[in-house]
């Protein structure tokens, strides 16, 4: 099913039994999910921020003619990818990586710190029933469904969610198709790391956690932005510049017109944080990061069409 409407959720069929359910515009708090279905067996990749989401993506779900899903596992502990866990906790397993559970629980629903005006709707914070460390699979049907961590990354909990039957990888916000990466809270090398990761799986098609479907070209372009961020932190570090300092003095090229390029002095204060010889993924207090970005941005965070 597709739409004309700019801002419609839509689900592509990239496989046989897997779905991938976009929402645009994929800015912040408008991610993608998608579910796999063997007609007796569902299992679900990633909820949404709203009540209002949610329902429509169960109702997708039910339109497709797949059941009520029996598993939902999360990509990540952000809420845009966990609060409408809840709506289906009745019927469903929810799955992560341990600190996926952890830092959900911790973080509660903080979205409407920075966007106080999203409509959230009645989204109860539920975390992951089941966990694993490294790697796990869930079969669903003949179906084999592979979680792997690939270590601190976008964040200190990702799992990337593998059907090697299928050659479809959901890679969570590992991969922004059109948007500007965000690492704040996990590791730039350790992101570096999960390509290589992505790559090694040959999938033919990526279904990203923001942005329209995709092919492991998207690592190429992800790559560069990673390795873009590292010299600018580099240079910038070395010369004593503030992480606002810095992305205020460079000059994005290439990714300029990326969604959310304000995500470049976040991604600093990350970088920075590295280059001080913090560990990969250690806590960062995210007020400074974000406050940066809205200064970037005239002194107001970007809105969401959540």
């Amino acid at each position: 099913m597709t739409t004309a409407e700019p801002y419609t959720p839509y689900t592509v069929q990239p496989a046989d039994d897997v779905h991938a359910y976009v929402q645009p515009d994929g800015g912040w708090c408008v991610n993608n999910a998608g579910f796999v279905s063997d007609g007796e067996t569902t299992l679900l990749v990633d909820t949404t921020t709203t009540e209002r989401r949610t329902r429509a993506l169960s109702a997708a779900i039910t339109d497709a003619g797949a059941p009520t899903p029996r598993y939902v596992v999360n990509t990540h502990h952000h809420g845009d990818h966990t609060y409408g866990n809840g709506l289906f906790a009745a019927t469903a397993t929810v799955v992560s990586h341990v600190d996926c559970r952890r830092e959900a629980l911790a973080a509660g629903h903080n979205l409407s710190l920075v966007w106080p005006d999203i409509d959230y709707g009645d989204v109860p914070l539920h975390g992951a029933d089941l966990t694993y460390t490294d790697r796990t699979t869930i079969h669903v049907g003949a179906l084999e469904v592979e979680l792997i961590h690939p270590g601190v990354a976008h964040t200190t909990g990702d799992s990337i969610v593998w059907l090697p039957q299928r050659r479809v990888v959901f890679a969570g916000d590992l991969v922004f198709e059109g948007g500007t990466p965000f690492f704040l809270m996990g590791s730039l090398t350790g992101s570096l790391r999960a390509l290589d990761v992505l790559r090694g799986l040959d999938a033919e098609t990526v279904v990203p956690g923001h942005g329209q479907v995709t092919d492991p070209s998207e690592f190429d372009r992800t790559e560069r932005y990673l390795r873009f961020v590292a010299d600018v932190a580099e240079k910038n570090h070395a010369a004593g510049r503030t992480p606002l300092e810095a992305a205020r003095a460079t000059d994005l090229g290439e990714f300029a017109a990326w969604r959310e390029s304000e995500r470049l002095v976040a991604n600093l204060h990350r970088a920075y944080a590295e280059l001080d010889g913090l560990p990969e993924g250690a806590p960062l207090d995210p007020l400074p990061a974000f406050f940066d970005m809205a200064a970037v941005n005239g002194g107001q965070m970007v809105h969401s069409h959540a």
